[in-house]
């Protein structure tokens, strides 16, 4: 065992064996690279990340590979999930040197943390004009002992110019209508009209950037918004990339066509991709979206929930071959012929083939197929399909599961809460809604410190254990917005004093003077740079997620300096938005709640009317973009307001349930009816 076997994270568990003596990231291990005079070998990756796997078993489990690294260099193993900062970092320098990242990333730095040489993967062999791994460690040390001079010189190069490249926000301003149209004209530009989807192979789900569509067509009835994205989730779920058996999405496609997917199963992409089906099906009642939504929610509450009620990190891509006990990448969800008909009978197995498009030859490897649902298929009739689904599931199960990373990353559990509180809304599943209560209630048991006088969101946790590393700006502004839409849907106000106490932190400890957000605080570690991205990547950046929240904060409260705090930031959405929309989905959507007010709804009515449950569904299924939701009883203008600043002085109308519905400082006429109230919250027609 070496240092590792202490932490709490799944990944670095795993690393826990190697005959590397790897440290964590620490600065002992700096310290310990600067007494003995060698440069430090950081490794980064996550736990359900397929070539991290491979990585490890063909070098790092390899006791003479071992040797030399343990001999010539400090070993740092980095659990990217944990420290995104970290991550953030040393990826910008290998982008910027290589032209492209990912993981794993393999970064060699001096003993001041200023790196010098990187790369990601690198195979036990030379191959496809890559280095061997060997040959790398033996260049790094030869120009470490021959080349000292050199060495430090590119180091400190590289730092100067990842300096260089700081963000000049300057004056910039939100972005208004032209922006947004801009941007809606450059995804026009890139999308595959007959695929679904953005750009080419691999295929990423383009969640942020279908949430903007959405918004847009809510906003300005753009029919050409609104169709893009539906096609893409249609071609998403009729996919390989959709797990037809059990629900939920794999992490991406490697075709353009979305047939074979990469087989790890993320809890955000889940989470996201829930919400977008969610709200597709509150747009056009789609029968296809309302499925998938559900089944994406079930999936994330059946197999990614902790037992502390929180939501695991990731499912990972590998599995072990019943045929071979070898782990393999998506040995779990691929099907031959054969073995349908084995679990299915002849029959229904011929059925099935042609349901799910499994051929002799196969879309996947050594034959096999991944499960897709074609459009044209055969007609299925409901029973027998649900029927074959089950059973199809029900042998699935005892294949050997793909491992689970347990831990609970605060960000990702917002996002969860957000779209678990809002399925279990629309779709009249308070179960999902109860999930939703329980993951939000463990990052306030868990993940917030308010020890030591210095009140903070821990990133991670496991086993209800908070994990070491400081929560970063995407943590404060998802856990946010999950405490923003859980209060929407139960009328529980406690949420909103949550989401505003984090908020709060943002604006303390991470705002520049100029509006701009960091990705770290004020007084977190001190890196070679202080990280500060505004583009999406798999998940929204924490800087429009920030955005966001406090746009919905300022609209609950009234809060001038939340609002302003909120158009500042949004100010980068102006620069991006025409140029590069989909690498800043997320800004443009909070940018349409903007532009549309957002709007604010109270609902006021005894708890146990349902009169009132008609007026607060109407609210929620309301497409106005970003509106936000205050739900409860009647007379709270004796505690000006009470939970929520929205109800002070809102009253019954004619002793019934009424709705408020207000928008940049006027205020339509108070509504007892769930149509009119639905009419007042309907698009904004140019």
């Amino acid at each position: 065992m070496n240092r590792l076997a202490g932490t709490t994270s799944p990944y670095l568990l795993q690393h826990a064996d190697n005959p590397v003596d790897w440290w964590p990231w620490e600065p002992e291990a700096f310290e310990e690279a600067r007494r003995r005079n060698v440069p430090i070998l950081l490794s980064v990756g996550y736990s359900s990340c397929h070539w991290c796997h491979v990585l490890a078993s063909e070098s790092f489990e390899d006791e003479r590979v071992a040797a030399f690294m343990n001999e010539h260099f400090v070993n740092i193993k980095v659990d990217r999930e944990e420290r995104p900062d970290v991550d953030a970092v040393y990826m910008e320098a290998v982008q910027a040197a290589t032209g492209q990242g990912g993981w794993p990333m393999t970064v060699f730095l001096t003993a001041d943390a200023e790196p010098f040489y990187f790369g990601t993967y690198f195979p036990p062999e030379p191959r496809h004009g890559m280095p061997s791994f060997t040959q790398v460690l033996e260049g790094v040390r030869d120009a470490w002992v021959g080349r000292p001079e050199e060495v430090a010189e590119v180091a400190r190069r590289i730092v100067r110019d990842l300096a260089g490249r700081q963000l000049d926000y300057g004056k910039a301003l939100a972005p208004g209508a032209e922006e947004l149209a801009g941007a809606l004209l450059g995804l026009t530009r890139e999308y595959d009209a007959t695929h679904g989807g953005f750009g080419g192979a691999p295929k990423f789900p383009p969640s942020m950037v279908l949430e903007f569509l959405l918004r847009h067509h809510a906003r300005t009835g753009s029919e050409g918004a609104l169709q893009m994205a539906a096609d893409t989730c249609e071609s998403m779920a009729r996919g390989g990339i959709y797990d037809q058996l059990g629900g939920g999405f794999a992490r991406y496609a490697v075709d353009r066509e979305w047939v074979v997917p990469h087989f790890e199963k993320m809890l955000y992409d889940n989470a996201l991709l829930c919400r977008v089906y969610a709200h597709l099906w509150r747009a056009t009642g789609s029968d296809l979206a309302r499925r998938v939504a559900l089944e994406t929610a079930d999936f994330m509450v059946r197999e990614l929930r902790t037992a502390e009620g929180g939501f695991a990190s990731a499912l990972d891509a590998d599995s072990e071959d019943p045929l071979t006990g070898e782990h393999v990448e998506g040995a779990y969800y691929a099907w031959t012929p054969a073995q349908l008909r084995e679990v299915l009978g002849d029959a229904d197995g011929e059925l099935a083939a042609g349901w799910f498009g499994v051929t002799e030859e196969g879309t996947f490897e050594h034959g096999t197929s991944v499960l897709q649902l074609p459009q044209d298929g055969p007609v299925a009739d409901a029973a027998v399909f649900a029927g074959i689904r089950e059973r199809l599931l029900a042998a699935r199960g005892r294949r050997p599961a793909p491992g689970r990373d347990d831990k609970v990353v605060a960000a990702w559990n917002g996002l969860a809460v957000a779209a678990l509180a809002e399925c279990g809304a629309y779709f009249d599943r308070p179960d999902l809604v109860e999930r939703a209560t329980e993951a939000a209630d463990l990052l306030v048991r868990v993940h917030f410190d308010a020890t030591g006088g210095r009140a903070r969101l821990t990133r991670t946790s496991k086993d209800g254990r908070a994990g070491a590393n400081a929560g970063v700006l995407e943590d404060y502004g998802d856990v946010a917005e999950g405490f923003l839409a859980l209060a929407a849907v139960t009328g529980e106000g406690v949420w909103l004093e949550f989401a505003g106490f984090l908020l709060d932190l943002v604006l303390d400890r991470f705002t520049a003077e100029d509006g701009s957000l960091y990705d770290t605080a004020h007084d977190a570690e001190r890196l070679i740079r202080r990280p500060q991205d505004p583009t999406d990547t798999a998940a929204p950046s924490g800087w429009t997620a920030a955005a966001g929240a406090l746009l919905s904060y300022a609209a609950h409260t009234g809060s001038e300096a939340h609002r302003t705090a909120a158009e500042r930031a949004l100010g980068v959405v102006q620069a991006l938005g025409p140029r590069v929309p989909r690498f800043i989905g997320h800004g443009l959507a909070v940018a349409e709640a903007l532009l549309d007010g957002p709007r604010e709804v109270a609902v006021v009515g005894h708890p146990e009317d349902p009169a009132l449950a008609a007026l607060h569904r109407t609210a929620l299924l309301a497409t106005a973009p970003g509106a936000v939701v205050a739900a409860g009883p009647p007379g709270a203008e004796e505690d000006g307001g009470g939970e929520f600043p929205l109800l002070a002085g809102r009253t019954l109308v004619e002793d019934r349930p009424a709705a408020y519905v207000c928008r940049h400082f006027v205020c339509a006429r108070p509504t007892t009816d769930p149509a009119e109230l639905a009419q007042q919250l309907g698009a904004v027609r140019p």
